[in-house]
């Protein structure tokens, strides 16, 4: 057998307790896209360090890591996106069909001014070199891996008491331009983060009528794709 020079590296690896099971399944059963129950309290930078630390822990293919994280907490700043939305969001609503579009002009689909801090998470799909390992014939690993990270982040804010919402109704200039970014880098998600302290049982576009979840059963294969 060959000698692993690694082999010291490795811990135990075990299944977690029944109580450290239940916090995980709990914090992804209860995850919610919250737009409108952010309370005003600042979060403490010690608390969005620790949300940002788990973001960083995210898988990523090649191990390249290619997320940024730019925050922002200043009123002008997110009074601009909140613009920038209104104006996506009365060009989205001409796109459902008329019996819909009452249904969608009731829905709060942003929390950008409410939220006391918004992140704006990008991908630089440079950040380990031309040819990375594992995207080598997927040019998307990188956005899927930055797409760990926000999930990270988001899992990890509700076992804080915190809620975040994803907000995508946007042009991408529009957010470009206000936050400077680059035309390299790929802007993956603008989420809304503030304290909570009422949560939806369910999530609210199906409390709401707008679709419910799907049957899991539905959508297993096995072993290859299936018409249904």
């Amino acid at each position: 057998m060959q000698h692993d020079p690694f082999a010291h590296a490795l811990l135990p690896a075990g299944e977690f307790s029944k109580a450290e099971r239940a916090a995980v399944y709990r914090a992804i059963e209860t995850r919610r896209d919250v737009r409108d129950q952010f309370l005003p309290d600042p979060l403490p930078d010690d608390l969005v360090k620790r949300l940002l630390a788990a973001a960083h822990a995210a898988p990523s293919v090649g191990f390249m890591q290619p997320w940024n994280f730019i925050l922002i907490r200043d009123p002008a700043v997110r009074e601009a996106a909140r613009a920038a939305f209104s104006r996506a969001n009365d060009e989205a609503v001409e796109m459902f069909p008329d019996e819909s579009r009452d249904l969608y002009r009731s829905l709060k689909l942003e929390g950008i001014v409410k939220a006391p801090l918004s992140i704006c998470v990008t991908c630089d799909p440079d950040r380990a070199g031309p040819v990375v390992l594992g995207r080598t014939h997927n040019p998307r690993m990188d956005a899927y891996s930055t797409v760990c990270a926000v999930q990270n982040l988001w899992l990890a804010a509700r076992a804080e008491g915190v809620g975040v919402g994803w907000v995508s109704i946007f042009h991408d200039e529009d957010v470009r331009a206000l936050l400077g970014i680059p035309d390299r880098i790929e802007i993956v998600a603008w989420l809304c983060l503030g304290y909570i302290d009422q949560l939806y049982g369910e999530p609210e576009l199906a409390l709401k009528g707008w679709r419910q979840r799907l049957a899991l059963d539905e959508l297993v294969f096995q072993d290859r794709w299936e018409n249904r």
